[in-house]
């Protein structure tokens, strides 16, 4: 239904015909699962240096458990997650800052926004280089000035613009197969080189001494802070697309079944194509399609949408016992994304851990990966079981509001 045909609810910007109760479970079930999601993939950025993100071609010729760990994080998990987040993050714009009319709110939401960039800013330049927040608060400040339109124009706006990267992201690495691999093997050639040896000396550099880690995260970061600028015209599109998502009813569990159904088949479609594309020992040659697998990588906004409509189907089908344990990490994301943060800092990098930089590969990284989700899938829910809200989205509202706001249930 579009916003301008529902009366909204002013205490949380939705819409009356749907319970409050069941638009916050969808919500904090999602941002659950893209919570966890994103750590998967974030992972190897925590294990190596920067280095290894910007690395064109496969740096470490993986195989084995290690080629099918990296196959899993780039199949299931690469660009699906951050995409989510994204979405998602267009929603929040609307439910605390309401209809721009709304001048009160709308003040709230600069100063939530104002602070969530000072997270950003002390996440990114002290702790890891791949912060998000500050990013997201920029993007924030674009998004909030559009926040009243209708679904119907969130939905083509963002949703065409958002079509257009990804339609990029498919022919750009067929243009590139249809060159033939010599042309790819001169590319490559061209391109600054990595090495195991050059990312040996890189990890050296984090150990150096005790205030190494904090040097090499901040060149990092600083030179990734400066390029993300580059991706405000991907970023504010997809915001836009989730809260036109939400209005419409799709991320509340209010469209049609027989359209959840379609987007899980089209995006199933899809990843049975990446994966099998993208198996490891894949002769690229034996592909009918020369750069399938990135092409097919290149639509993870859709594979994203499959997994939405995968979880809001199970959830309208009487699996809510299922989707329901996302919901407490869901609820906490802020406090969740950022002790991932601190746990995989202090596990491979910072001085009072066992700095294990350059020693993981895909498949024990995961080992890592899995133990950080059992535990914030534990500990979300009984920190829920006697406060209202995370540890840090109570110092973020407290922030927000001047004042200490009760967290005690």
């Amino acid at each position: 239904m579009p916003a301008a045909e529902a009366s909204p609810l002013p205490a949380t910007g939705g819409f009356a015909p749907v319970a409050p109760k069941d638009r916050i479970f969808q919500l904090d079930m999602l941002r659950g699962w893209a919570i966890l999601g994103i750590l998967a993939v974030n992972a190897m950025a925590f294990a190596w240096p920067i280095a290894a993100e910007t690395a064109t071609g496969d740096v470490f010729g993986h195989t084995g458990a290690d080629a099918w760990g990296a196959w899993v994080t780039e199949v299931f998990f690469t660009d699906k997650f951050r995409t989510l987040f994204t979405l998602l993050f267009g929603v929040s714009i609307f439910l605390v800052g309401g209809e721009r009319s709304d001048e009160a709110r709308g003040k709230l939401l600069r100063t939530r926004l104002m602070w969530l960039g000072v997270f950003g800013l002390i996440h990114g330049a002290a702790f890891w280089y791949g912060d998000i927040l500050l990013h997201y608060a920029y993007c924030g400040f674009i998004v909030m000035l559009m926040r009243s339109w209708s679904a119907k124009r969130l939905l083509w706006t963002g949703g065409l613009i958002s079509l257009l990267w990804m339609v990029i992201a498919v022919l750009a690495p067929l243009a590139l197969g249809a060159l033939g691999p010599e042309f790819q093997e001169q590319m490559a050639a061209s391109s600054p080189q990595v090495t195991m040896e050059t990312l040996g000396a890189a990890v050296a550099a984090y150990k150096a001494s005790f205030a190494a880690p904090w040097i090499e995260n901040l060149k990092a970061w600083l030179m990734l802070a400066s390029l993300s600028l580059f991706l405000i015209p991907v970023t504010v599109p997809l915001m836009l697309l989730g809260l036109g998502l939400y209005k419409s009813g799709f991320f509340i569990g209010r469209s049609p079944t027989v359209l959840y159904l379609v987007v899980v088949v089209l995006a199933g479609a899809v990843l049975a194509v990446d994966a099998w594309a993208s198996l490891p020992g894949q002769d690229a040659a034996a592909l009918p399609i020369a750069g399938l697998d990135d092409a097919a990588g290149g639509m993870a906004p859709l594979i994203t949408l499959g997994y939405v409509s995968a979880l809001i189907l199970l959830t309208r089908f009487g699996l809510r016992v299922v989707t329901g344990v996302l919901v407490p990490v869901g609820r906490m994301a802020f406090t969740n994304y950022l002790t991932q943060t601190l746990i995989m800092a202090s596990l491979f990098y910072l001085p009072w851990g066992p700095q294990w930089m350059g020693s993981y590969d895909p498949a024990a990284l995961w080992t890592v990966v899995v133990g950080v989700w059992v535990a914030q899938l534990i500990w979300s829910p009984l920190w829920l079981s006697v406060f209202s809200n995370g540890p840090l989205e109570w110092v973020w509202r407290s922030l927000t509001y001047g004042r200490l706001v009760p967290i005690r249930k």
